[in-house]
């Protein structure tokens, strides 16, 4: 049957948010625009993003930024050795007065859940995250809480090799849709950093351009966005050879598709599209790709990371003909 792409409306509605999201944030994280770029395709494809630098370079300041561009619940979490899991969840307490128990909500309970230095905390508590993540719920005591939509944790991390860190499990960083390096700015970007952070937060100065139900339905859009039956046979064919190559000891798993897949929509999406090109694909590939692999022992010794496997894969696979990504297909998908 015919893909249902969006009409007229629904991108002229999707355009317009998004480049007023990224003129925003960029006002606050300076000189970094494909990092801004890629930030809001994750918001808009409803994924998890992952921050990881060392400390100082606006990990924190981009995921605050990025919430208060939309008018919705934000629940802040500072990540340390002591945090229990109940105080990411909630906790159910009893009640003298009508002698009966309640359900006291965690910070999880939001919109958008910035955790600051996720790996910080143990892994019983980062292990906590994993149900919300994945099925958009909170399970205490045995009863089931539906958490709000739209549901995004956004997570600062530091390098695993500093020191106080915990390193995340496997299972915890394959609900992450995407890991971005902040970096450092340029120096004419740290310049401008210094004029306009002189006297003043520019966090202050960012409001909020859009709603939560506004990016609910913002991300129904780009989720309907057309992707080509040859640019769906590229993913799966760049996650597929992560699980053949000798450089890894564990590859990506059939999730990853599914998220490379929806990472390259919201990247459609903030471009302004109406269909996926390979392009997009080849983008996000080590973002999306590279901290769910488990290097070779001959890798580690050798100095290679994710990135640089995920780079090579990305390299050696064929990549569709542009006439199988023809827009002008697009009816003919099933």
């Amino acid at each position: 049957m015919p893909v249902a792409v969006p009409g007229a409306s629904e991108m002229d509605e999707l355009i317009t948010v998004t480049d007023r999201m990224r003129a925003s944030i960029d006002r606050v994280v300076t000189g970094r625009p494909e990092l801004v770029r890629t930030a809001v395709a994750v918001l808009l494809a409803e994924g998890h993003l992952l921050l990881e630098d060392v400390p100082g370079v606006g990990k924190t300041t981009l995921a605050k930024a990025l919430a208060r561009t939309i008018d919705c619940t934000v629940g802040r979490v500072q990540f340390t050795p002591d945090l229990l899991p109940s105080d990411l969840t909630g906790v159910t307490i009893y009640r003298a007065a009508t002698q009966e128990f309640e359900f006291r909500e965690g910070p999880v309970f939001s919109n958008i859940v910035i955790g600051d230095e996720i790996n910080r905390a143990s892994p019983k508590t980062q292990a906590a995250l994993l149900e919300s993540m994945q099925e958009a719920q909170v399970t205490v005591d045995g009863t089931s809480y539906p958490l709000p939509r739209p549901f995004l944790v956004v997570a600062t991390q530091n390098p695993v090799e500093m020191e106080g860190t915990y390193p995340l499990p496997e299972a915890q960083r394959d609900r992450f849709m995407a890991r971005l390096t902040v970096g450092y700015p340029s120096a004419e970007a740290e310049l401008a950093m210094l004029d306009t952070q002189e006297t003043s937060d520019p966090l202050a100065h960012v409001s909020a351009v859009t709603d939560a139900a506004q990016v609910s339905r913002l991300i129904e859009t780009t989720r309907h966005l057309y992707a080509s039956p040859a640019v769906k046979q590229y993913v799966v064919d760049l996650v597929a050879g992560t699980r053949d190559d000798a450089a890894l000891r564990l590859g990506a798993s059939p999730r990853a598709a599914i998220q490379l897949l929806r990472a390259a929509k919201g990247l459609a999406a903030v471009d302004g599209r109406d269909h996926v090109l390979p392009d997009d694909v080849q983008r996000l590939a080590e973002p999306v790709l590279a901290h769910r692999v488990i290097l070779s022992a001959e890798s580690r010794l050798s100095g290679r990371t994710g990135l640089d496997v995920i780079g090579d894969l990305v390299a050696r696979v064929a990549v569709p003909a542009p006439a199988r990504t023809a827009v002008r297909d697009r009816t003919a998908a099933g």
